[in-house]
Formats: structure tokens, sequence, C-alpha cells
């Protein structure tokens, strides 16, 4: 693990290319920022390999699009909850519903877990957002106590005697790393990864790409015109995303002295990159809210990239996807609520907190 220096303030990268630069090199710029084991984002080098390697079996394309159906009809059962022409918090409500049982139902979780991981998004946030250690580290234990129960339960559910894994969940309880068996806190920390910054995240984001096409009604009409057309679909809500991306920051730690951009670090020094001004930079994208899914497509850092490119992204895109087409199915048009308060998220967090508007449903 990389030590930080403490007497150095961090450093922040906002430039599209000084972001870019350090990203992609792995060598002067480390992931191991945490004295907390993190699997495998806080991993470097070999180690990062062997650990990435076990996670992405679990989010190939293959596995994300049978997982498709799923997600469509999560979305649908949300949204026949949802009244016509009346308010509604697209992310404190159909975005974390969707988030919560779209993750439960992949990872082969009990419905009865869906409240209380509803109510713990809503109690991490609040801890990120006060900056807290003991919050944060509270929220965690409670978090990692949930994920152990069930990883225990798998584990003694195989000594029963079933042999085949029936979830993800099940089947990375009897996973292995090369030839070694992953230990229960390896364990955890992969599922911590997989549901801790998929919950939160996937609900701004359904609140980036909400408040967008609900501020244009002619986008609205163009992709329920072409619904069908997954390449348009991903590439419109990707734009959507760098536009407004709920994807705040990325940490390093510079294992040695180097100059970005101008910038000056020093080794140990701790260096944030960030995703949103990144994606905003004028001398890569002209205006910044022009929407230009192609043309942008090619510099587009919402995932991230280089070897941490996140992991989660073939599976994300297609839970926003079938969120997504889902709800234009389901309306004709989709409008700001008018006098309704929406909240952006605060520094650690981005996006919003809460986004309201009409659904007028078919």
């Amino acid at each position: 693990m990389t030590a930080s220096t403490p007497h150095l303030e961090p450093v922040w990268l906002r430039r599209h290319a000084d972001v870019m630069a350090a990203a992609l090199d792995h060598e002067t710029f480390s992931s191991a920022v945490s004295e907390h084991l993190n699997v495998p984002n806080g991993m470097d080098g070999a180690e990062h390999c062997r650990y990435r390697a076990v996670v992405d079996k679990f989010m190939n394309p293959e596995r994300s699009a049978a997982l498709e159906p799923q997600c469509r009809q999560v979305a649908r059962e949300l949204l026949a909850g949802v009244a016509d022409g009346v308010s509604v918090d697209v992310v404190g409500g159909f975005g974390r519903g969707f988030a919560v049982r779209a993750q439960s139902r992949w990872l082969g979780w009990p419905a009865e877990l869906e409240q209380p991981l509803l109510q713990w998004m809503e109690d991490n946030h609040a801890a990120t957002r006060s900056g807290e250690l003991d919050q944060t580290t509270a929220i965690a234990q409670r978090f990692d106590k949930i994920i152990t129960d069930l990883v225990n339960a798998r584990r003694m559910g195989r000594i029963g005697g079933r042999g085949v894994p029936v979830d993800p969940t099940d089947e990375l309880a009897h996973d292995f790393v090369g030839d070694v068996p992953l230990l229960l806190s390896e364990i955890v920390s992969i599922l911590r990864n997989w549901t801790a910054g998929d919950l939160g995240t996937i609900s701004r984001c359904m609140g980036s790409i909400v408040n967008h096409l609900a501020q244009h009604p002619e986008l609205q009409a163009d992709m329920r015109r072409r619904i069908d057309d997954e390449p348009y679909v991903n590439a419109a809500i990707d734009e959507m995303l760098r536009i407004d991306n709920p994807f705040l920051s990325n940490r390093r730690i510079a294992t040695r002295d180097v100059e970005v951009g101008g910038v000056s670090i020093r080794k140990g020094q701790r260096v944030y990159l960030d995703w949103v001004s990144a994606n905003r930079d004028p001398a890569v994208f002209g205006d910044p809210d022009g929407f230009r899914p192609e043309e942008n497509a090619p510099n587009n850092l919402v995932y991230g990239i280089g070897k941490h490119v996140c992991p989660g992204r073939t599976l994300a895109t297609m839970e926003l996807r079938s969120a997504t087409t889902e709800l234009l199915a389901a309306t004709t048009l989709i409008e700001p609520a008018e006098g309704a308060e929406n909240v952006r998220e605060t520094h650690p967090l981005a996006g919003f907190r809460s986004l309201h508007v009409v659904l007028h449903k078919r």
C-alpha cells in the first residue's frame, strides 16, 4: 500500500488532459489510497489484475444481457405504482427503488432486505455528507454485517449439499483468485463495491438522465421513436451523464515527484481526479452542455479510463437503459414539476439528491 504524506494538501486535477494523464499512468498514480481493504479498486499492478479478473467475469456483456429482462420487469413494477400527472421524486422514489430491487434480484438477495437497504442508502449518504469518520465507519460496519451474514449463509448452504451456484453471491462465496479461495474479507469487500457503490450511483444517474429529458421534450420524442435502437440509447444516456456527471472524483497517491499540466505533485501527495470538470472541459467538448453523443463519446470519462475503468460499466449501462426505456415507454411526456424544490448533492457527492418531475402516462 502506498502511504500518503499527511502535511501535503491534496491536489485536484480538473482539466481533461490532466485527468487522462494521471488515470493512465498507473505506476506514478497509485490507487492504494485507503487503509481499508478495497477489492479490486484499491489495488495496483499484478494484484489488481488478479482480483479484477475475478470481478470482470460477473459483469461481462453476456451475463448483463441475461439480467436485462429482470431489470425491465423491476422498472415496470415500480412505474405501475406511479400515478398519472402527479409530481414524483425520481431519485428518492423510482431511482432508489429500482437500484435496490434490481441489485437484490441480480445477487439473489431476499426481498425483505429491500427496506433495510433503502434505509442504509439514506443513512450512508447522510454520513458521507457529514464528513464525520465515526459516522461513516459505523455505517460501513452495518453494511458489512449484512453482507457477512449473507455470505456465511451461502457457505453453510453449500456444505449442506448444493453443488451448483444459484446466483452471483453464492458463486462469489465459493470463488478463487488463481488457485486460492477468496477470503471472507475479500468477498465482503467485492460485494460492498458492487452494492454500496451501485445503490447510490444508479439513483443519482437516473436523476441526471430524467432531468435532461424533462428539459428537452424533443429528445424524449426522439428516444421514444428509437427506443429499440440499443447503441443509440446507450450513447444518449452516456452523453446525458457526461453533461451532468454524478460520479464526482477518484483518489490516487503519487508514488514519485511529478508534474502534470504545470502542477507540481510530490511523492506521497493525495491526488483527486475530477471527472465532472474533465467531462465538461471546453477545450475538449466545446459547449459542455451541447448534446452530441457520437462526437463526444471518444472523450467521455463517465466510467473512468485505463486499468481502473469502472468494472460495472456494462452492467450499469444495461440497468440505466432498462430503467430509462421503460420510463419512456410508460409515458407520453416527462416534464419538470412546477414549484418543486429539487436538491443537488453536496461534496463529496454529485448529481441530484432529489428531482421532482410529472409523468404523463400512457
